[in-house]
Parts: structure tokens; sequence; C-alpha cells
């Protein structure tokens, strides 16, 4: 085995566990010796990005994409950057990009609806999941989505029938648990909303906002202890430039819950 694939194992070894620094330290120096390659300028990137180093990942990922514009995991890498960083319409911008090229892109089509989402416009993230669930009706991402939105328009039975439908298809996926714990937390029933949080939280321990949610769950049983670790969780868990203002608010809770004690 070369140099050269014995450090850049190294970088994506270490960055699959967690330990960013040393994933940035050793892509760096491969990025010196090797700059227009582009699966070390894609290293690079994610691990600056997980560095919380957004605009000089977002810059390797440009870089790794204009070196192979055919690499799909490359692109979604950069939107998904771009998103975190608040380039809402660069980020669209690319999964068009994708879209244009690859009309079936389910992935694609579903991360469309998610940047429409955010931005509160649902008709139009409706209107790309149920495109999605046409290219491939057992799509979880899709059918989970698609749930977050109806319960968004208030369409609860609907929002639970998809959510349970994600969650038959696929039973260990975290994320539809938490949507599901959402749904059962905003129509009063805290012990299902709590069952279903902790599973997702079960599935993935690092999942920031179930942790959150299960704290105002918490909160609402009047379980102050249980909120306080919760929320104490969550800032620990969460790092991501878009969530600045809800972490704001939560420690500014935190603080008056620790008075309480």
């Amino acid at each position: 085995m070369s140099d050269y694939e014995i450090s850049l194992s190294r970088a994506q070894q270490a960055l699959e566990n967690g330990h960013f620094v040393e994933a940035v330290r050793v892509a760096r120096k491969l990025a010196g010796d090797y700059p227009q390659n582009a699966d070390v300028a894609a290293l690079l990137g994610e691990a600056l990005v997980e560095s919380g180093l957004l605009k000089e990942g977002i810059q390797a990922l440009e870089l790794a994409a204009s070196l192979e514009p055919e690499d799909l995991d490359v692109r979604f890498a950069l939107s998904d950057a771009c998103f975190e960083a608040g380039q809402v319409e660069r980020a669209a911008e690319i999964y068009r990009g994708i879209l244009d090229q690859h009309p079936q892109q389910v992935e694609a089509l579903v991360s469309l609806g998610l940047l429409c989402f955010h931005q509160e416009d649902f008709e139009q993230a409706e209107h790309y999941y149920r495109l999605a669930l046409e290219i491939d009706p057992n799509a979880v991402f899709a059918l989970q989505s698609l749930g977050d939105v109806c319960f968004a328009a208030g369409r609860f039975d609907e929002a639970r029938s998809c959510l349970m439908k994600a969650l038959e298809l696929e039973p260990d996926d975290p994320q539809t648990h938490y949507s599901l714990a959402e749904l059962l937390h905003d129509q009063g029933d805290l012990e299902a909303a709590t069952d279903s949080c902790r599973k997702a939280i079960g599935l993935d321990p690092e999942f920031s906002l179930a942790h959150l949610t299960l704290g105002n769950i918490s909160l609402d049983q009047d379980l102050t202890q249980e909120a306080v670790h919760c929320f104490r969780k969550f800032l620990e868990l969460e790092h991501s430039a878009s969530s600045s203002d809800i972490c704001d608010e939560v420690k500014a809770l935190l603080k008056d819950l620790e008075g309480e004690l």
C-alpha cells in the first residue's frame, strides 16, 4: 500500500470515528501533496464541515465537484453544507442540477422538499415528496417527510398513516420515530411520545433534536430534572450554525430550570 493510500485511509477512519481534528490534519497534508485529487478534496471538505469550518469545507467540496462532476455523493455533500451555512438558494440550485441530469433521483427530490419545508413552503414541499413517492412508493425518507408536512398542515390522520407505513418498511429508522414523537406530543399523548422519542435516541444516541423533544415532553410532565438532562444533552450535541437561535432559547430555558432545582 502506498503512502498516499495509507494517509487517505487514516483520514477516512478518523472521520468515521468522529476524530474530526485528526481527519482535517491528515486531509490537509494530502491536499497539499495532491491539490487536484477529487477524493482528497471531498474528504477534506467533509472533515472541515464536520469540524464546523463550513466556508473552507464548501470550498473543498466545490473543488471536488468540479473535478468529478458526476459524483453525486460529493454534490449532495456540497448542497448539505451550503444549506447548513444558510446558503439555501445555492443548495437548491445543486439539487436542481442533479435532477436535470437524473430526473428519477428520489433523494434529490426529497432534499428539495426539505428545503421548501424549512422555508415553510409546505405546498411545494409536499409536491416534491409526492413526486419522489411516484418514483418509489416505498421510499422511507419520502414517506417520513410527507408525514412531517401533513402534520405541519394539520392533517394529523394522514401524517400518522405516512409515519406508520414508513415504520412498517423500516422499523429502525430514528428519524421516523422522532417525527411520530412530535406528532404524539402535539396530540397530548405524552406517554407514547416519550416512548417514540426514546426509541429514536436508542437508535441514534447523538440525535440532538430527539433529546430536545424529550426534554420538552418531560417538561410537560413536570419532570424538571429529566428535562434539564435532555436540554444539556441537546446543547452538547447540537453545533449546527443553522440552529444557533434555538440553542440560545434552550440555554435561556435551561438557566431558568436550573435555578428551580
